[in-house]
């Protein structure tokens, strides 16, 4: 069983197009980066699977079953773009919330929030209200937060943004861990470099449709060109055009 996917999935915001006709499928134990400008709709295929927001047409199964459904929602770690949390938290704090809301016992959460702030760079930091924390420092809770009940599935609406160079170390080093472990990721991004180091797969949309879909090795294996001028040549040849499925690979 596929941990996600996405059939012929389209939505509309009154006339605009955010997504059209995507068709997709997310393989367990693999890293899936989801690529394009901005407006392209990746962040409204990300709602989507979260059950944030339903297709107009469609349809997209999490664990074989609707995203909606609590059931699915347990196994999904999830963290936002832009994740607004409360400034007179510290980090250990917003831990615990988050832990208490997925139900984790709390002695669970002690341990998994210890570990994770180490994990993430902010073990020193973890009792400092997260208004004095930089972008950088919060987008660092936000995978702690993201990771904290061990989901299957990891879901990161460009995660990277903020992060110095060392945490996108780290960031790549947990992520392919995890990998490894037989967990699910997919992220959106406009890093084309980053994703070309820790991607499987990559996933380019414009326009709200899927028009490559591939291994990194494939699309930029050769060494004859990166994925940065993979991109911006296939939005070039797709204009105008149409192409919402897969490529099978």
């Amino acid at each position: 069983m596929y941990p996600v996917i996405i059939d012929n999935v389209s939505k509309n915001f009154g006339f605009t197009k955010a997504v059209n006709r995507i068709s997709l499928t997310l393989r367990q134990g693999e890293i899936l980066g989801c690529l394009g400008t901005n407006g392209a709709g990746k962040t409204t295929t990300i709602k989507m699977m979260l059950g944030f927001i339903a297709p107009d047409s469609g349809k997209i199964e999490v664990f074989g079953g609707d995203p909606r459904q609590a059931l699915a929602r347990r196994r999904i770690g999830y963290m936002p773009e832009a994740a607004y949390y409360y400034p007179y938290l510290n980090a250990y704090e917003l831990l615990t919330f988050y832990g208490g809301v997925c139900g984790m016992e709390r002695s669970v959460i002690r341990k998994r929030a210890g570990e994770l702030l180490e994990r993430v760079g902010l073990g020193d930091a973890a009792g400092r209200l997260l208004r004095t924390y930089s972008k950088g420092m919060l987008q660092r809770a936000g995978i702690a937060q993201s990771l904290l009940h061990d989901p299957d599935l990891l879901i990161l609406d460009e995660p990277l943004t903020g992060l110095d160079p060392l945490a996108r170390i780290q960031f790549r080093d947990m992520i392919t861990e995890l990998r490894d472990q037989g967990k699910t990721v997919f992220f959106s991004s406009h890093e084309l470099s980053e994703a070309e180091l820790i991607c499987d797969r990559v996933a380019i949309i414009k326009h709200g449709e899927l028009v490559l879909c591939d291994t990194v090795d494939a699309v930029a294996g050769d060494g004859g060109q990166n994925l940065e001028r993979v991109f911006l040549k296939t939005l070039e040849e797709t204009q105008g055009e149409t192409g919402g499925e897969e490529v099978a690979r």
